[in-house]
């Protein structure tokens, strides 16, 4: 099935001169990378059809990956293939008008909740959608190019999305296509410089992070980041929701969750559950959001949500320590 619709994107693909590629909003590294990544395949491999990655939000510590392009007239849109990337659902569609695209092409690794497309190819035992823009350039390597460039987004978006490769999604052939990446010539030094080098308020931002994380009676860490707390470090929620990963090596913890204040008018809160071992996707779910089975996103809107989520992700995790051994 997965070589069916490999080439039925393919053959759509050729078909059209206009390429319109789209994210989720807030992209991550693998939602970037594999637009990105696409692109640069496309355009190596086709330099006379237009292929467009247009969006209004960015990423401040992916920025090394460069610019989306300027917005176009719809009458563009209308005459283009649209191709989403890493979305699962048409509510996160970063860019709404991939409404207007003429037939639309869904390549995602989520968990799928609601399906779309004309056409679509979804795999969740994916590590990345990244991955998945490899093994389709793999696949068809006779006839599609790639570029040094590109290959950098996709294992950008490789590395990123599989927690740099530790992830129990990751199999064989994650690595074999990382493989093929790598033989483009990629910098890895400097991507990674990219990627961890922080500065050194978010340093110190991160230490506030243990100060104020509470730990659940059956290993659920958890801390509520306050717009406050985000501005006296000088942090947009973006560089704030990143320090999650300072509570992902607590003994005991099977999951993680960090509530980052956005500083809207509505007062929203962005949730990000992470976990080892434990399926967390079922309480994100509940509150407005989804993805990953031990990574994914939520939304709530006030600390009584706050508590209900975390008793609900408590009591998952303590069917799962009673029902189970090995875990650390």
């Amino acid at each position: 099935m997965s070589m069916e619709i490999k080439q039925a994107i393919l053959q759509k693909i050729k078909e059209y001169d206009t390429i319109m590629l789209f994210r989720h909003f807030r992209p991550d590294g693998d939602a970037k990378g594999s637009t990105k990544g696409l692109q640069g395949i496309l355009k190596a491999t086709w330099p006379e059809k237009e292929v467009l990655l247009i969006n209004d939000d960015h990423s401040d510590y992916l920025a090394f990956m460069g610019d989306d392009e300027a917005e176009v007239a719809d009458e563009v849109y209308k005459k283009a293939l649209g191709i989403v990337l890493d979305t699962a659902t048409t509510d996160r569609i970063a860019n709404k008008k991939f409404a207007l695209c003429k037939e639309l092409i869904k390549i995602d690794h989520h968990i799928e909740v609601a399906p779309y497309g004309d056409l679509s190819w979804v795999e969740t035992e994916k590590s990345s959608v990244c991955e998945m823009v490899a093994e389709f350039y793999a696949t068809f390597r006779d006839e599609l190019k790639i570029t040094q460039e590109a290959a950098t987004h996709i294992y950008t978006g490789m590395v990123t999305d599989s927690g740099r490769f530790q992830f129990s999604s990751v199999s064989g052939d994650t690595l074999r296509y990382a493989a093929v990446m790598l033989d483009q010539g990629i910098n890895t030094d400097l991507m990674y410089a990219h990627l961890q080098l922080k500065d050194f308020d978010e340093l110190k931002f991160r230490a506030q992070i243990y100060k104020l994380m509470k730990i659940t009676e059956n290993g659920v860490a958890y801390v509520y980041l306050s717009k406050e707390l985000q501005d006296k470090f000088g942090l947009k929620p973006e560089a704030a929701s990143a320090c999650i990963s300072a509570m992902d090596s607590i003994k005991g913890c099977l999951c993680w969750i960090g509530f980052i204040e956005n500083g809207d008018e509505e007062g929203s809160v962005r949730v990000r559950l992470r976990s080892r071992f434990v399926a967390i996707n079922s309480v994100a779910e509940h509150y407005r959001g989804g993805g990953h089975a031990c990574a994914c996103g939520a939304t709530i809107f006030n600390k009584k949500e706050m508590r209900a989520l975390v008793k609900e992700a408590d009591a998952i995790v303590k069917q799962y320590k009673e029902t189970h051994e090995e875990w650390l």
